[in-house]
């Protein structure tokens, strides 16, 4: 229609009151999931708009069908590109913008003609679909009302018979359009999730989903409540036959069968996870995925608090020294089949539980069982983080516990990084039965470094009683210092500064003076 074809003004020449937008939403395809809402506007709609591609075949206006009126006005709002490329000098978003803008503005016409504009979409109009750019160009000019409508992913899981989450679990809603690396990071990471946009990305999703270990979890189902509706598990799908109107659910775990869970029964394993220095924010995406994927969870009691506890898996506590315990006994329950993760603090390979797990895996009973080790961050790279860049450069890392190893050999291995004029972060400074070593290496130091050496006493890194203290190498007490407690020692290059804001930074320039 023309704006030529629009109302006349009233009687007194004032323009007609503007008409109100609708956004309808129709859910996901069979007309009887249409709300009573969604059904009562469309019949008092004066127009009512849809999208389509260039084909013109407009599944909304499908769904929507019945309830359409002859004297309806239509606007077949068609998109001028899909997936393929375009010659609009501002590529396909500005192609797509332009249609918008002008998308809008012939709703608009309509709109200050005083006419009921209602554009229908399938799923809900705010969750990927189309109608949110026409509201976005509109809502703020126009009165405007959102019909909420019944999405695919409520349509995937009703289909399925699947809970989508239960309990705390999270749902994560993807589209099959992020790269690669992107999904399987978040898939990984999440409890459960939907991938939305399959068609020509299936092959990426699958891929991803694989190398995220949910593969055996997820499932297929194509045109939810439609005409041609399949379901399928994802594993068993042919790329070529997978539609844009598709997507993969990898359900609810709590109550999943055993063989949905992750690894078939019978082949079990044991992850070493790394939970950096506290709690969530330090959890890499693979960490956290390979915890909320384990059966049984082993580790030293502090650090298994830090996880979230989950239906199903069980929790083997233990006191911080007997390493050794817990890794024959993660073993022997992944002997057993079951899928475990032995939980350290920090990075599992430095001072932690990898090396304790790879010490007794070697061993005859359990050199058959799969082990992997995820790393996680370090309580020294935390603590550099919050004072700066003190490990800009070259530094060693050496605990200056005694408990494993005789203090000789410390005692040397301090004399030769300070030579070396390597920076230093020292682990396991002291405990209540240890309070000499601090000041024992305070000494050896001294003989290397200046008295004004910056040394950073980072304390519960990431916890709630987190202290970051910067003082000189000749102040460094050792009654200021427990087991809670990292120092990080500068080289003969580490500098420290006082900013405006109040704060220290310290940091070791990347570059070394020339001898």
């Amino acid at each position: 229609m023309s704006v030529s074809e629009q109302q006349a003004p009233g009687n007194d020449g004032t323009p007609p009151a503007p008409g109100r937008l609708y956004g309808v939403g129709l859910g996901p395809g069979d007309p009887s999931l249409m709300t009573v809402r969604a059904v009562q506007v469309i019949g008092a709609a004066d127009v009512i708009a849809y999208h389509s591609a260039r084909h013109g075949r407009s599944i909304a206006r499908a769904i929507a069908a019945e309830h359409l009126r002859p004297d309806h006005l239509e606007e077949a709002l068609v998109y001028p590109v899909t997936t393929e490329s375009t010659d609009h000098p501002g590529g396909y978003r500005g192609a797509l913008d332009e249609f918008y803008e002008s998308a809008a503005a012939r709703l608009a016409a309509h709109l200050d003609a005083g006419r009921t504009v209602a554009v229908i979409s399938e799923g809900d109009p705010l969750f990927y679909g189309s109608y949110q750019h026409m509201h976005k160009r509109l809502a703020d000019r126009y009165p405007t009302e959102v019909i909420p409508g019944v999405t695919s992913i409520s349509a995937a899981a009703a289909r399925l018979g699947r809970p989508l989450a239960e309990a705390d679990e999270v749902l994560t809603i993807l589209p099959g359009t992020l790269p690669e690396e992107e999904l399987t990071a978040r898939l990984a990471s999440t409890d459960t999730a939907v991938v939305m946009k399959l068609g020509r990305t299936f092959p990426t999703v699958r891929r991803a989903m694989e190398r995220a270990g949910r593969l055996p979890e997820a499932h297929y189902v194509e045109r939810a409540t439609m005409s041609g509706e399949r379901t399928e598990k994802l594993a068993d799908i042919d790329a070529q036959t997978v539609p844009y109107f598709a997507v993969t659910v990898v359900p609810s775990r709590i109550a999943s069968p055993p063989a949905e869970a992750g690894a078939e029964p019978g082949t079990g394993e044991v992850v070493v996870v790394g939970t950096g220095p506290a709690g969530p924010l330090w959890l890499t995406p693979e960490s956290r995925g390979a915890l909320a994927a384990a059966e049984d969870l082993v580790g030293y009691t502090t650090y298994l608090d830090r996880v979230p506890a989950r239906p199903g898996q069980r929790r083997h506590g233990s006191d911080n020294k007997v390493e050794s315990e817990r890794a024959e006994l993660a073993l022997d329950l992944a002997r057993r089949g079951r899928r475990v993760a032995v939980v350290s603090g920090g990075d599992p390979g430095v001072f932690a539980m990898a090396t304790a797990v790879l010490e007794v895996a070697a061993q005859d009973p359990y050199r058959a069982i799969p082990v992997r080790v995820l790393p996680g961050v370090t309580a020294a790279n935390a603590a550099a983080a919050r004072a700066g860049a003190p490990l800009g450069h070259d530094y060693a890392v050496i605990s200056l516990s005694d408990r494993l190893k005789p203090w000789e050999v410390i005692a040397e291995r301090l004399h030769a990084a300070a030579s070396a004029d390597l920076a230093l972060a020292l682990y396991n400074p002291g405990s209540r039965s240890r309070t000499w070593q601090v000041g024992k290496a305070r000494e050896l130091l001294l003989e290397h470094r200046a008295p004004d050496t910056p040394v950073i006493l980072a304390r519960d890194i990431g916890g709630p009683e987190e202290s970051v203290r910067t003082v000189r190498l000749a102040d460094l007490d050792p009654h200021q210092v427990d087991m809670r407690t990292l120092l990080i020692v500068g080289s003969s290059q580490t500098q420290a500064a006082h900013r405006d804001d109040g704060t220290e930074i310290v940091w070791t320039p990347r570059r070394y003076p020339e001898q």
